[in-house]
């Protein structure tokens, strides 16, 4: 230490003891006993000493689930159709003027549409 902080460090000690001797005695006794209160060791309880270790569980077994779904599969991002390729005359007729007999066969058409891919040859 400098000569300087020595110096600051007397200082200071010395203004602490002249002004903690001119304390009236009830402000002392107080001050003595929140001391006393802040310097005691806190006497914490089963369920605090457990809040933080089952908080930080719940936590763990919320993101374990939330990241595997029994009986789910992970689903495949939807298909991306391109506009520009599609003709007006290729959208499905409206249901009012529709043959209800289309409607009958809904997976046929649907799997028909998958499975006419342009990748696909023919010979």
């Amino acid at each position: 230490m400098s000569q300087h902080d020595q110096e600051f460090e007397r200082r200071a000690r010395d203004l602490y003891l002249r002004a903690s001797r001119d304390v009236d005695p009830a402000i002392a006794g107080r001050l003595r006993a929140a001391r006393r209160t802040a310097l005691a060791k806190p006497q914490t309880s089963a369920a605090h000493r457990l809040l933080l270790p089952t908080g930080a569980f719940a936590v763990l077994a919320l993101a374990a689930l939330m990241a595997w779904r029994p009986g789910v599969a992970p689903s495949a991002p939807p298909a991306v159709t391109q506009m520009a390729d599609t003709d007006p005359n290729d959208l499905p007729p409206d249901a009012d003027s529709a043959d209800p007999a289309l409607y009958k066969d809904l997976q046929f058409y649907s799997w028909l549409a998958y499975a006419d891919t342009p990748t696909s040859s023919r010979k």
